[in-house]
């Protein structure tokens, strides 16, 4: 058996290969920034990188040419001798480190400014509240009031624009951090706190809870999904809109209200307003389901509502009693909504 071993492990390293660069390819990356303040921290964390490795080496180099150049016993030494010693002590251990840690300290302060909210301005803004363990979107026009609708696991942005987002949290602190857009800020209950997003180009950008918050805070995921100017202003009309199967007599609606879905669930256009869990206005239109815990296929929805607890222990979502020909009624309809 053990000749065989080393075979048998050899084989097992591409799918263990394959399961790593499948969590990783997920990952964004602080360092690729496609934002202005994703920049600004890429900006500083280089600069802290290579001023970091130069001093480093700096002093490798000279303990080295210290320790290979040590000719004369310390005994020997008189006063006259010590004071040079001392005086590159002094330089080398206080002063430049002085001056390094000043100017990383000026890069950081100028850096924070740069981050600050009162830099994004503009009719647009997003409210964003942390729950365990999805996110609730709304979106809030300041000069339009009546154009205020919400949405849950997706923001969506204009390119080229500063966007302000104002966060709170109704349960425990949450974290919100998009990489490549933006560094992190607190979610705090009871206290609003504010920053901004910004793309310089369209796509879609994984953010993520950065602070533990309970048994699913690895699956607590948002995607910002970045859009050109024209194809936003699409997109908002078409997403502050009612859902497209409204109707009383809509088989999927009756499921939908006669299992309970509306007392926690909203439908723009239908009587289930509740507002407690994720709208579902236009579900059938985001990527992913559960705060990004799977894709959004028609499978997936029908295994999330059938047993939630499977894909997502510890959700607040129950499990739904339905039989087959009413599942695939609802699944059939939350599909198509748009």
């Amino acid at each position: 058996m053990t000749e065989h071993a080393p075979a048998r492990l050899h084989g097992c390293w591409p799918a263990a290969m394959a399961l790593a660069c499948s969590g990783c390819a997920r990952q964004g990356n602080f360092l690729r920034p496609s934002g202005e303040g994703a920049e600004l921290i890429a900006m500083l964390t280089w600069a802290t990188i290579v001023l970091s490795a130069v001093v480093s080496i700096v002093v490798i180099v000279l303990t080295a040419y210290a320790v290979l150049h040590r000719k004369e016993d310390v005994r020997d030494w008189t006063e006259e001798k010590d004071r040079p010693v001392i005086r590159w002590i002094v330089i080398g251990g206080a002063v430049v480190p002085g001056v390094l840690l000043l100017v990383l300290f000026v890069a950081t302060m100028l850096t924070l400014a740069g981050l600050a909210p009162m830099r994004a301005s503009g009719p647009l803004a997003i409210e964003l509240t942390g729950r365990q363990w999805w996110w609730q979107v709304r979106y809030v026009n300041d000069s339009l009031p009546q154009l205020r609708f919400e949405s849950a696991n997706e923001i969506h942005i204009p390119i080229g624009v500063r966007v302000p987002v104002r966060l709170t949290s109704v349960d425990v602190i949450h974290s919100f951090w998009v990489p490549e857009l933006q560094g992190k800020i607190d979610l705090i209950p009871g206290r609003t706190t504010h920053t901004w997003l910004h793309a310089e180009r369209p796509g879609v950008y994984q953010a993520k809870c950065a602070e533990y918050c309970g048994l699913q805070h690895t699956r607590m995921e948002l995607l910002v999904i970045a859009h050109a100017p024209d194809e936003f202003e699409a997109w908002l009309a078409h997403a502050s809109g009612p859902a497209v199967a409204t109707s009383a007599g809509e088989p999927g609606l009756r499921v939908f209200l006669d299992a309970g879905c509306g007392l926690c669930h909203s439908i723009r256009g239908t009587p289930a307003r509740a507002g407690i869990a994720p709208d579902l206005t236009h579900v059938g239109a985001r990527l992913e389901l559960a705060a990004g815990t799977v894709p959004n296929t028609r499978g997936h929805m029908a295994g999330w509502i059938a047993n939630p607890q499977a894909l997502k222990r510890g959700a607040r979502m129950p499990r739904m009693r339905l039989t087959p020909e009413e599942l695939h009624v609802l699944v059939d309809y939350l599909q198509r909504l748009e």
